[in-house]
């Protein structure tokens, strides 16, 4: 987590605007060089030749300015006080002292008191010949070579030592600089780059690819079950994202329920050897299923039935004209129909009334009360136009359930749609989602992988019963959910006051842009405030000059609604805990040679009257007795070698039903609706 700083105290006088940081370093790495140089001295040289080092260095300085100059060397004297040169085996260390002077770091060694030496001093300043003293002591004292070579790899290393991390520092002058000019952050979300992000919070787990060519953009993955959240508008980014995520998921090999409303991750990610399922009665690919397959329990019909009849709003949630097809359509639910039956069983009011016969639900439907029983039945029949387009036993080729998917959790399970028969799929849809949510809330056995949920373009679904348990409980199931949505004003509509609870649980969040002014405002909002300390300044000329300081700390957000607002598309905020990260992305290149739609269902085209022939009939004529032909469908790309073209033009089968009398005849020519 960022530093929390309470601030400073307003009594202590503003920092100074100098680059204490480099000049700190520069000091430091003095500090650094001398040691090095300090070591150097002490193993290089033995005592005499340390002795002599300064006066070394000094008369080499000195012959270049002038040809002598004073200088103090090392005597020796004898009992009858003698003078001597000492040499180096004249010496060793050890301390003599000296009279009105420091001690000598220098002892006479054993050899001089045998040749009669008795005292050692230094002399007092005596003027030589710079250059001869400079040559003597090299060949005398240091064996012919110059001793500052020595010295040449501690100098370089403690340039290195200060030039490397130079520009750290100088950044952090900069920062420092900055605040003391913008003001500095004390509590609240920081803003990173991903770089740092990565740094600070150490993620493991799902990343997404960034443009800047780095790592990607990391989340722990203990976080991940605690759900992802995607905002923005219509292509900014949402379905990339989540691309790059299910591209992780595949490799690892995870499950996952993939809601997808316009057909692009089924064409890029669907597997048959997966054993994929794909759930769309409209689809050859579509499985069996029936709604009372799903039972185990009895109390379980109630549950599912709530999921099919969706309350209007939060306002009428226990309206008669919703609870009562509710406990209608559970009580059907209970004697096991096939999905057909409970068509038959819907359209029939005698049907109905036979099988709550006895129940308290006949009095609800009572042929005395005709309004409220024409209403609650109408209710009823809401959902049957989507279960009459589910496939029976013949025409699929397997049984799906997700009862049984949620024990052994074999390959990915695709929920897709195209725009034209979006609102017809809605309900079932919407169901699927709920009951495989309801059905994966308990906790996974020991091998069991986790399964992703992708909900892209959240709104489209009515609303999920399940799904607000799932944000908040879920997290004991292990199974991550992701949701994508364009702003949180789609969600308060189907969910109240529930989407502001819902939209805060995930602990990831990432933002796109959303040109919704209060759209924009909550995500501000979402992303934080700072609280931020700025100095003001206060120069005044009068009596004396002089300036004074005062502190000033306000609450601001973090990104600007306007920021939002006006981002480009691929670029995001990404929010995890206290740290902000910006970062922008790439499209992601996957092929998509996947089918999306395979039809099933040729007989759902409509056919229509043939247009009459203009050369062989007159203008504004009709004899009511023109020839039928039937509209196509449109041409599906399949795969494994299955034939392109569902059916040959002209094939169409007509509707049992389809009868029309003179009077529709004449409204067809006549250009009327009906």
């Amino acid at each position: 987590m960022p530093k929390t700083e309470w601030g400073r105290k307003e009594s202590v006088i503003w920092p100074s605007r100098r680059p204490i940081f480099s000049m700190g370093w520069f000091v430091v790495t003095l500090a650094l060089t001398g040691a090095l140089l300090w070591l150097t001295f002490a193993r290089a040289f033995n005592p005499f030749q340390q002795f002599y080092l300064p006066v070394y260095l000094k008369s080499a300085i000195t012959e270049s300015f002038r040809p002598e100059g004073k200088y103090r060397v090392l005597l020796m004297a004898d009992s009858k006080k003698r003078i001597y040169y000492a040499r180096a085996q004249d010496v060793m260390s050890g301390s003599t002292p000296q009279s009105n002077a420091k001690p000598l770091p220098l002892a006479l060694s054993n050899s001089a008191r045998a040749a009669g030496m008795v005292y050692l001093f230094r002399s007092a300043p005596t003027t030589y010949n710079s250059r001869s003293l400079h040559n003597w002591l090299r060949l005398q004292v240091y064996g012919g070579q110059s001793p500052l070579p020595i010295f040449k790899w501690p100098i370089i290393s403690g340039i290195l030592v200060f030039i490397l991390p130079l520009p750290y520092w100088i950044g952090r002058d900069i920062q420092r600089r900055k605040q003391i000019k913008y003001g500095r952050r004390l509590r609240g979300p920081i803003l990173v780059s991903p770089r740092t992000f990565n740094r600070l919070v150490r993620g493991d787990g799902v990343g997404f690819n960034v443009s800047s060519r780095g790592q990607p953009l990391r989340i722990p993955r203990a976080a991940e079950d605690r759900h992802i959240e995607i905002i923005g508008d219509t292509g900014s980014g949402k379905t990339t994202l989540i691309m790059q995520l299910l591209r992780q998921v595949q490799e690892r090999g995870h499950p996952a329920i993939v809601y997808d409303p316009a057909c692009e991750f089924i064409q890029r990610f669907y597997s048959e050897k997966r054993h994929d399922i794909v759930l769309n009665p409209l689809d050859r690919r579509c499985p069996y299923w029936g709604p009372s397959e799903e039972l185990v329990r009895r109390s379980e019909a109630r549950t599912l039935a709530a999921s099919l009849f969706q309350h209007p709003d939060e306002r009428t949630k226990h309206e008669f004209f919703i609870e009562t097809p509710q406990k209608i359509f559970a009580k059907l639910l209970l004697d096991l129909p096939t999905p057909q039956q409970l068509i038959e069983w819907m359209s029939n009011e005698a049907e109905i009334d036979k099988r709550v016969q006895g129940t308290e639900l006949a009095a609800m439907i009572h042929p005395s009360a005709p309004q409220q029983r024409s209403g609650v039945l109408g209710s009823l029949n809401l959902v049957a136009d989507s279960f009459r387009l589910l496939p029976s036993k013949d025409e699929a080729k397997r049984e799906w359930t997700a009862r049984e998917w949620s024990k052994h959790r074999q390959g990915w399970i695709f929920i897709p749609s195209q725009a034209s028969e979006r609102e017809a799929l809605r309900p079932l849809h919407s169901f699927w989602i709920d009951m495989l949510v309801l059905r994966l809330l308990t906790a996974p056995s020991p091998n069991q992988p986790p399964v992703w949920f992708v909900l892209d373009e959240l709104a489209t679904l009515q609303k999920l019963p399940q799904l607000h348990t799932a944000i908040t409980e879920n997290r004991k199931s292990g199974n991550p959910l992701v949701l994508g949505f364009q702003g949180k004003a789609q969600l308060e509509v189907i969910y109240g006051h529930l989407a502001e609870v819902m939209l805060s649980q995930p602990a990831t969040r990432i933002f796109l842009k959303t040109g919704e002014p209060e759209a924009a405002q909550w995500v501000s909002r979402a992303i934080g405030n700072v609280e931020v300390e700025r100095v003001k300044e206060t120069r005044y000329h009068g009596g004396g000059m002089g300036q004074n300081f005062t502190v000033d700390r306000q609450i601001e957000p973090l990104v600007l609604d306007s920021e939002i607002s006006g981002m480009e598309p691929m670029r995001a905020y990404l929010k995890h805990g206290n740290y902000v990260a910006r970062f922008g992305f790439h499209p992601v290149k996957i092929p998509d040679d996947k089918p999306k739609f395979i039809e099933r269902l040729h007989s759902d085209y409509i056919v229509r009257d043939a247009k009459p022939d203009a050369q062989n009939e007159p203008a504004g004529q009709s004899n009511g007795n023109h020839s039928r032909e039937p509209v196509s469908p449109p041409e599906v790309e399949e795969s494994n070698g299955v034939q392109k073209g569902a059916r040959k033009s002209g094939t169409a089968n007509k509707p049992k039903d389809d009868r029309i009398d003179k009077q529709t005849e004449l409204d067809f020519t006549l250009g009327r609706k009906f």
